[in-house]
């Protein structure tokens, strides 16, 4: 990786370790993210950590998932939220500013600085160059209070760019692409960084639909180099000031070269359940449409949705066809408004949504039972749109405006003529609704407001000698935290109450789980390969915990998830013979004796099924520092007693 931009941000924020992939490092962090349906735990664990202010550069908290207000409970986050960024000297973003990662592209994001955000699309700040990661919010609650991001070391694998993109093809095209081929686990330890000639002709709008992405494919994070493309970006926003430039070495070394031509795409579309279920949008055209949705961190941009208003401009929404918008940033959709480009859009028969993330995670804008979606957004779990049954695609503007005019879905190369899209020369940046850190003096005057909603963590106690306990749940492959710890309006208001929340863990999949896990007092889950892909939430760790699950068996875990079950106490085993897997029933006791010592002693781990008679192998691929984390109980434990020890 030497020579890479990757390897330079790495190596010049490097705290400790090799920069050799699989191995350990720890990196500084500059800057921090939250959004609101992960926020309230990350600062509900920062002032358990007695930290008296955020050591990062810059630390922003946003409001852009939980803004459906049908009670008290939402609201009361926010005010939480807001008081808590004012007693800490914290940026916040209230609701309606924005969707936290094009904001922060906007106004806070800085070439060459690295970025630890608890929502799993953070990677989309390596649109603009930046070595951008998400992470569970304990490891945001932790970098805020000056710890090291730790996390195994990724190769670096070139996707090299050549050619131009043809009309009505996109940059959601390209990513598309890499899914096409990689699917969801080929990105695994791994960053993408982008090169070649093609690379030039990609706006950092475009750039950071592709990065945002990268995240479908299971990558640590996805990158593009500072360029001059970088700089006339910053300069429209009235930041060219923090812009240098980074380029690669001509002699950059790589794991991987992967080439794409540009002027060979076609229009791409994913088609239910899997972002990475991709097919030529010609392949599935005449499937009728009932719902289109454009806009989310992935497709919410002002080129995106000039794009949109050029096309409708003078037609209307197909009638069976229900077309909503929801806009990336307040200060993008003031200025389509003051251009006219807004009216032109509402004029065609859409409906203009929230700037939020909405239909994206379930709140609002669900399909009909059994309907057809077309979503510009990045990911199409099944029931994840708030309506199990529906059946939704994963496309560009491009496609997903040729759906909305036609009803159908339809190769936006009928359309005609592609518009010209002309970028701006200058932003107008928009601060109604963002809060700056308050003077030191003024915020010890700041007090934090709780709603009845918010509940105090639970203990964690440390690792016992032995552990055992009765399989809980088995479930198969690819299993997402959408799974674990669904989302949507019904579930995301409880993400501060984890007594509440846990009722709902694993309900998708068995509704039962809750109730078992309290009457089996805890126990254990078995699943297979790439355990916990999806989405950052951390709840879909501190849920089971809370219900007494104390370790997970699975093939392969995805590495957020991973890391989330070790800050909690949650040992992530991994079968030594997959086959072991198949042996394995729910209900089986299980039983692990001297789990400490077999833990720092390494190697193999013994397994008794009591149930049926015979043991079976496992490992774990802990390091040293991850091993003291099982052993203490949770990576809170660890830090609130190293700051009693003046750490």
């Amino acid at each position: 990786m030497k020579g890479t931009v990757t390897w330079k941000i790495l190596k010049s924020h490097l705290v400790s370790g090799q920069l050799v992939p699989g191995n350990e490092i720890e990196i500084k962090i500059d800057q921090t993210l939250t959004q609101d349906a992960t926020g309230t735990m990350v600062y509900l664990q920062f002032e358990a950590m007695g930290v008296p202010k955020p050591k990062t550069k810059v630390s922003v908290s946003y409001v852009d998932h939980n803004m459906l207000q049908d009670d008290f409970k939402n609201p009361d986050d926010h005010v939480y939220l807001q008081t808590v960024a004012q007693k800490y000297g914290i940026w916040f973003s209230k609701a309606g500013n924005g969707i936290c990662h094009q904001v922060h592209l906007e106004r806070f994001g800085v070439p060459g600085q690295t970025l630890l955000g608890s929502d799993s699309h953070t990677p989309t700040g390596g649109g603009l160059g930046m070595i951008a990661i998400g992470a569970g919010g304990l490891e945001v609650a932790s970098a805020m209070a000056g710890e090291p991001y730790a996390f195994p070391c990724p190769a670096v694998v070139l996707v090299k760019l050549k050619g131009k993109l043809r009309p009505w093809v996109s940059a959601k095209d390209i990513i598309l692409e890499l899914l096409r081929r990689l699917t969801v686990k080929g990105g695994v330890g791994k960053v993408f960084e982008f090169g070649g000639e093609g690379i030039k002709t990609l706006s950092v709008y475009e750039r950071a639909s592709i990065t945002n992405m990268g995240t479908e494919l299971g990558a640590t994070a996805s990158i593009f180099p500072s360029d001059e493309i970088t700089r006339q970006f910053l300069k429209a926003w009235g930041r060219e000031k923090v812009w240098r430039e980074i380029l690669p070495d001509k002699n950059a070394e790589y794991e991987e070269v992967i080439e794409i031509d540009l002027s060979e795409l076609e229009p791409l579309i994913a088609l239910p359940h899997s972002p990475d279920n991709v097919k030529p949008v010609r392949e599935v055209e005449g499937v009728k449409v009932d719902q289109v949705a454009i806009g989310s961190c992935t497709n919410s941009s002002y080129r995106d949705l000039m794009l949109v208003a050029k096309v409708l401009k003078g037609k209307r929404v197909h009638p069976d066809v229900s077309l909503g918008i929801n806009g990336g940033s307040r200060a993008v959709m003031k200025m389509l408004a003051k251009k006219g480009y807004l009216a032109d859009i509402i004029a065609a028969g859409a409906r203009i949504l929230e700037n939020a993330c909405g239909p994206c995670i379930g709140m609002g804008f669900a399909p009909p039972s059994g309907g057809v979606s077309l979503r510009t957004f990045n990911r199409n779990f099944e029931g994840r749109s708030g309506t199990k049954d529906a059946k939704v695609y994963l496309c560009s503007p491009e496609v997903a405006v040729a759906a909305a005019i036609y009803g159908v879905i339809t190769d936006p190369r009928k359309l005609g003529k592609y518009p010209v899209i002309e970028m701006p020369e200058k932003f107008e940046p928009d601060d109604a609704l963002f809060i700056p850190p308050l003077p030191p003096k003024k915020r010890e005057m700041v007090e934090i407001i709780r709603g009845p909603n918010i509940k105090p963590l639970f203990e964690m106690e440390p690792l016992p000698s032995s552990l055992r306990g009765r399989v809980l749940l088995k479930v198969g492959d690819n299993i997402t935290t959408d799974h674990i710890l669904p989302a949507g309006a019904k579930v995301l208001p409880l993400r501060s109450n984890i007594p509440a929340i846990s009722e709902f863990t694993f309900s998708r999949v068995d509704e039962n789980f809750a109730s078992r896990a309290k009457e089996w007092k805890g126990g254990f889950v078995v699943g297979g390969v790439n355990y916990g892909q999806g989405s950052s939430r951390e709840h879909a760790a501190i849920a089971p915990r809370f219900l007494g699950v104390r370790g997970i068996f699975a093939i392969s875990y995805a590495r957020i998830h991973r890391a989330n079950l070790i800050n909690f106490g949650i040992i992530p085993f991994i079968f030594r013979n997959p086959e072991d897997y198949n042996k394995i029933e729910m209900g089986d006791e299980l039983e692990i004796e001297n789990i400490k010592d077999a833990l720092m002693r390494g190697g193999d781990i013994e397994v008794k099924n009591k149930t049926k008679g015979f043991s079976f192998n496992v490992w774990t691929d802990l390091s040293d520092r991850e091993k003291e984390l099982i052993m203490k109980g949770s990576k809170l434990n660890y830090i609130k007693e190293k700051y009693k020890k003046g750490g």
